[in-house]
């Protein structure tokens, strides 16, 4: 298909992760036709997770579409939801286009969107936006934070074996990097702005990072601020002053941020002050634009930890519902 040639469809689904999936099998159920555009490969986001991520959840309440998620496991692994998802999706052959990104959404008409991709240009009835947070990082905004050695997502401990590694923030990325880390050899220092470990850490990890502490294994800086990077060191703001160390990486896990710049761009209202969570309408998920929905924790704006994969699969069904009572 060329770049002008134009497909049409009653509902767009941009986001392939497992909300995106949800929508589609809803609107499989329901004899709608959709398509999954994702920018990146299946589940892009889980993805990108770190290679050893455990998620808090069961398995049984990350499940989409009434399809049993089977592991032995009491908690799975981000390999397991990988594959739970892939198979889904081959297994009801739920029409997606990966790698092709989503440049820009209009309003046709009254009735229909047009929707311009990186390859090719499409119109659709409808359209669901689950791209989620997980893109575009919350920055520290100091000198040096564009410095190679500064990272903003993190993968695999082994890379980090045998260096000296500040890890920012108290959060389940946070804490589950400087345990894996630290266990790989590196010498590790937690830096962090309030006085404690998040509450919300992992209940079966959070013992484990405080005994570390206490052991004096991992070091910690409470009440404290990375205020500059440079090839060598750090420095830190600390209750009781300037504190420079040196430093080989910086894991700035401090977290992530829906994609506002396309939201705003493509018509959806958001207000400047945070939490900036989008206009949409609870029960519905639609829009203050007439059928544009938003699916997933996309929907909490800067309240990340609102929304879930168990408790945002819902929004699937209630979008489809509203849009089978609406002219299609």
């Amino acid at each position: 298909m060329s770049e002008h040639t134009t497909a049409s469809y009653d509902i767009i689904i941009v986001g392939g992760g497992p909300i995106g999936l949800a929508c589609a099998l809803e609107a499989k159920q329901a004899n709608l036709n959709y398509l999954i555009l994702e920018k990146g490969c299946l589940v892009n986001s889980l993805y990108n997770y770190p290679q050893n991520m455990t998620f808090f959840s069961s398995s049984e309440r990350l499940e989409i579409g009434d399809i049993p998620f089977v592991t032995t496991n009491p908690k799975p692994r981000r390999t397991e939801a990988l594959e739970y998802y892939r198979r889904i999706q081959q297994k009801f052959e739920l029409d997606t286009h990966l790698f092709e990104e989503v440049l820009d959404i209009t309003k046709k008409d009254p009735a229909y969107f047009n929707v311009k991709t990186n390859k090719r240009n499409y119109t659709t009835k409808k359209v669901i936006i689950a791209t989620g947070f997980y893109d575009i990082p919350m920055l520290l905004n100091i000198p040096g934070e564009e410095l190679g050695k500064v990272r903003h997502y993190y993968n695999d401990p082994h890379y980090y074996s045998g260096q000296k590694v500040i890890v920012v923030g108290a959060s389940n990325s946070s804490i589950d990097a400087a345990l894996e880390t630290f266990r790989k050899g590196a010498q590790v220092t937690l830096v962090i702005r309030s006085n404690e470990i998040s509450p919300r850490v992992k209940y079966w990890v959070k013992p484990d990072i405080e005994n570390r502490i206490a052991a004096g294994e991992i070091d910690v800086l409470y009440n404290s601020e990375l205020t500059a990077v440079t090839e060598t060191s750090v420095t830190i703001q600390t209750p009781t002053g300037i504190l420079e160390i040196e430093n080989d990486f910086v894991l700035a896990l401090t977290g992530y941020r829906p994609n506002f710049d396309f939201l705003r761009k493509i018509g959806v209202d958001i207000p400047e002050q945070a939490p900036c969570i989008p206009c949409h309408n609870e029960q519905t998920m639609e829009t203050n634009i007439k059928g544009l929905y938003l699916a997933g924790v996309v929907c909490g704006g800067l309240n990340t930890h609102l929304w879930f994969i168990e408790n945002s699969r819902i929004h699937a069904r209630q979008i489809i519902e509203h849009i089978q009572t609406m002219p299609i």
